[in-house]
Formats: C-alpha cells, sequence, structure tokens
C-alpha cells in the first residue's frame, strides 16, 4: 500500500513595504530627472560647438574673400594674378586656432595637390599630410563638408581661386578639428552623470529618512490595529499636525469610536437580554415542571406562561429598539406642524386609562422631527404617567416654543421622583421608588431609556422637572413629574406671510 503524504510550502511573503516604494519611485524619478538633464546639457554643448565651427569657418572664408577682392601684392603693388602667390601672402597673416588648420591648395603634376600652410603643426592627424583627403576636397564642387577620419570628424569650408592666364586653380581651405570640442562636451557630460550619481546617493538617504519619517503614523496606525480586539477598543492615534497623515489619523479615531460604541452597544445588548429575561424563563420553566393533570391547574399554567412569554416579547423589542437607537437612520426627520402632531399624541393618550386628560399649551410652529419616534416617546411618557397616578388625577399634553427650540411635555400631578431616583430613572432596567397610592409598571425599566435614546437621536435631551402648581385637582399631591422633551434647532424658520394677511 502506498502512502501519499503531502507537503505543505510556505511562501515566503514578498510583499515590498510602502517606504521601499516610495524611494524606488523617488529614485526612478530622480534617475530619469538627472538623465534628461544631462542628456539635454550634452546636447547643447555639442550644438555650440557645431554653431562655434560654423562660425569659425564662415568668417575664415569670407575673410579670404574680401582678400581675394581687395589684396595687393606687396611686391608688385598690384593684385593678385597668381593663385599660389595669393595663398602665401595670405596665409602669411593669419594666425590659427589649436584645433584649426589653414591650408592653400594649388593643383600640381598628376592632379596632385600642392599644399601651403602655416608653418604651425596641430597635431599628428593633421589634414595636410592626407594628401587624398586634400584631394577629394579639392575635386569637390560643394564648398564645405565634413570628413570621416580614423583620427576623428574634421569640418571644412574652402573658397576656390579661379586663376589669370595659364596658372593652375587653386582653393583656399580651412579644417576644423571637432573631436576635442566634442571631447570636451562628453567631458562635461560625464562630470555631469557623476555628480548625478552622488545626487541619487545623497537622496537615498534623505528619501529614506523622509519617507521613514512620513510613514511613521502609518505604521502606528498599523501596530494599533493589530494590536485591537474586541476586549480592548480603547488605543487611540495620536494626531499632530493638520496634514493628510493626521487627516488619516483622525479618520481611524473616529472608526475606532463607532467600534467601539458597537461593541459597547453589542455586549450591553446580551447583558441586558441574559439579566432581563432569564426571571420570565425560570417562571415558565418552573410552571412547566410543577404543572399536573387538573384542567384547572394546566389553564392557569397557560396564562401565566403566555403572560411571561408576552413580557419577554416586549423586552426583547424594547432591547432590539435600544440596539437601533446606535444606527444613523434611527430618526428621519422631516417638516411637520407641532400642534397637529400634540393633538395626535393626546388622542392616542387618552385610551391609556381614565385620568383627568389636558390638552396644554400647543406650539403652532413647523419643525424638522421624525413624526413616528416622537410620538413614540410621548405616548410612553403618558405611560408612566398613568402608572404613576390614580383614576381621577390630571395628565397634561402639550408643546411650546422656547427660544431657538422646542419643548414637548407630559406633566402628571402624580408623587413625583424622589431626589435619590431621578438621576438613574432614565438607565436600562431602572425604576424609580414606588410611592403609596399608585401601583407599579408592569415593564422591564427601559420605557424612559427608550425615551433618551428618541431624544438623543433628534440630537436633544429629556429632563426631569416638577410639575408646576398641581392645577389644583383635589386628588394631587404637591410636586407631580414633568417629563420634557428638549429639540434644540429643530424649527424651520417662519415662510413669509401673504400680502393678504399683512393687510388685515
Amino acid at each position: 500500500m502506498t502512502t501519499a503524504v503531502t507537503t505543505s510550502v510556505t511562501t515566503p511573503d514578498r510583499r515590498v513595504s510602502a517606504r521601499v516604494r516610495i524611494l524606488l519611485w523617488l529614485l526612478l524619478m530622480m534617475a530619469v530627472a538627472l538623465a534628461a538633464v544631462a542628456m539635454t546639457t550634452r546636447s547643447i554643448l555639442l550644438r555650440d560647438v557645431d554653431h562655434r565651427i560654423s562660425g569659425l569657418l564662415t568668417q575664415e572664408t569670407r575673410e579670404f574673400a574680401n582678400f581675394v577682392d581687395q589684396g595687393v601684392d606687396p611686391g608688385t603693388g598690384a593684385g593678385f594674378s597668381d593663385p599660389r602667390r595669393l595663398l602665401e601672402v595670405f596665409l602669411q597673416r593669419q594666425y590659427s586656432d589649436p584645433d584649426e588648420e589653414l591650408l592653400g591648395l594649388t593643383r600640381g603634376p598628376g592632379g596632385v595637390p600642392s599644399v601651403l600652410r602655416q608653418p604651425r603643426d596641430t597635431t599628428g592627424a593633421a589634414l595636410h599630410r592626407d594628401r587624398e583627403a586634400l584631394a577629394r576636397i579639392l575635386a569637390s564642387p560643394a564648398r564645405s563638408g565634413t570628413l570621416d577620419r580614423p583620427w576623428g570628424e574634421v569640418r571644412w569650408a574652402k573658397v576656390p581661386i579661379d586663376p589669370a592666364g595659364h596658372a593652375p586653380p587653386g582653393a583656399f581651405v580651412v579644417a576644423f578639428h571637432a573631436a576635442d570640442e566634442r571631447a570636451i562636451a562628453t567631458e562635461a557630460f560625464r562630470t555631469q552623470l557623476a555628480i548625478s550619481g552622488v545626487a541619487l546617493l545623497m537622496t537615498t538617504g534623505i528619501g529614506w529618512a523622509v519617507a521613514g519619517r512620513i510613514l511613521a503614523p502609518v505604521r502606528l496606525v498599523s501596530r494599533a490595529a493589530a494590536q485591537l480586539t474586541e476586549q480592548d477598543l480603547t488605543r487611540r492615534i495620536p494626531v499632530r499636525g493638520r496634514d493628510d497623515i493626521a487627516l488619516l489619523a483622525e479618520t481611524f479615531n473616529a472608526m475606532l469610536d463607532r467600534l467601539e460604541r458597537a461593541f459597547a452597544a453589542q455586549r450591553q445588548f446580551v447583558d441586558d437580554a441574559g439579566h432581563e429575561l432569564r426571571t420570565p424563563i425560570t417562571i415558565v420553566r418552573g410552571h412547566l415542571e410543577l404543572m399536573g393533570d387538573d384542567p384547572a391547574e394546566q389553564a392557569e399554567t397557560i396564562r401565566l406562561v403566555t403572560d411571561e412569554l408576552d413580557r419577554m416579547s416586549r423586552i426583547v423589542e424594547d432591547l432590539l429598539l435600544l440596539a437601533k437607537a446606535e444606527r444613523p437612520d434611527f430618526v428621519t426627520p422631516e417638516p411637520v406642524q407641532l400642534g397637529e402632531l400634540t393633538a395626535d399624541v393626546f388622542v392616542k393618550a387618552r385610551a391609556l386609562g381614565e385620568r383627568e386628560w389636558v390638552l396644554e399649551g400647543v406650539a403652532d410652529r413647523e419643525a424638522e422631527l421624525d413624526p413616528q419616534r416622537i410620538t413614540q416617546a410621548m405616548v410612553q411618557l403618558a405611560q408612566n404617567a398613568v402608572q404613576h397616578t390614580v383614576p381621577g388625577q390630571r395628565i397634561g399634553i402639550g408643546s411650546r416654543e422656547t427660544g431657538n427650540r422646542i419643548e414637548l411635555y407630559v406633566a402628571d400631578t402624580g408623587p413625583g421622583v424622589r431626589a435619590e431616583d431621578a438621576t438613574v430613572i432614565f438607565e436600562r432596567f431602572r425604576r424609580g421608588t414606588v410611592r403609596r397610592g399608585t401601583r407599579a409598571g408592569g415593564g422591564a425599566g427601559l420605557g424612559l431609556s427608550i425615551v433618551k435614546a428618541i431624544a438623543e437621536g433628534h440630537r436633544g435631551r429629556v429632563e426631569l422637572r416638577p410639575t408646576e402648581g398641581g392645577w389644583g385637582s383635589p386628588r394631587a399631591e404637591s410636586g407631580g413629574a414633568t417629563f420634557v422633551l428638549v429639540l434644540e434647532d429643530a424649527l424651520v424658520p417662519d415662510r413669509a406671510r401673504p400680502a393678504e394677511e399683512e393687510d388685515e
């Protein structure tokens, strides 16, 4: 039997860091830029060499042409009739540059050119020693040209001389050896390349340091992200400066804030659900385990179990609502008439219990809010007022405009809230002390937490205030509780009234 063995080969991580990529791109751009500058400089230098050589050739040939037209033989005092004598006299008066040759050519026996030159030799590759090249220049119909020789390029220009009589024809030739001039340009190019190489080395060191400094916050973000766990979301990135890296750190910190709130809401939801559902589950299990065969006992057990299941359902719905309060779409504001909204809440609240329901002042303004959520919060406050009052006691509902904010309130004439309870009643699963003459609510202590979440969803708050006066009700005790939804900057600016209303 053959056993197949599978070998797992781990591929090494060959990712290139951002620091190295930035440095490589920087060096590539620097190298391209420096090479372009060096090539451009070399091209400019070579072009200047060509222009200078062309200028020298033109200048020398023009001077010779003028001498032919205006020159006088110092021996005879008359014009020149012999090309050779003309060339001898002109060359004696000239001085050539180191890379320049001034030559006088006349056709000798057998077509071999006879050379007249200055008594100054240039290099071992002087043109006056190359009889074959001189013959080609003399026979060429062109006035200028270039010779490619093993020793380098030679630029030349000539002025033909037409003899008078039977004298042999001749020509004045200016030759310039461009190799040395071009070598100077090439040497400058090499020097610039060497300097560019040193600049690249310096750029490597400086770029490595600068890239490391720029990417230090990014590495900090990476380390912070690697250290984050569900149990520890408290780490934050220090923000320094106002550049893009600082913006990245701020964005990352904002993301951590949202994650921390989300995980906190999730943990709180799980803790709250486990804490609050444990009791009804225990009650349901206990009744089911103890249920006998008696039909009356079974019916009572079913009623109790159903009641506990309904309570669990309400708890779950409230917890889901509180969890949803962390989402940005928890409230969807729209323009709403406060008077109509307050009246609708009043009509719905009247069905909650036999109380003396009073519609207090109504704000006749338009506001930007979520009518369903506000109605839910106000009805919850009304239900809370019913639970802490007795039949016949007065409960007032109203809305009012105060400066740039609006207030929607539910006021009762019940026993009020103890000072020690006022700081905790808006927390989850916390209830105030039940006073004599009122009944405990059957809720889970989430109602006021939901009201608080709805108010904060509108960028507002919920406040607890004592009820003023008690309205003179014979059953009213002093104090009472007034819960107020305070919504800042929710008012819609008034529109201009029609002209006929202003006239009235």
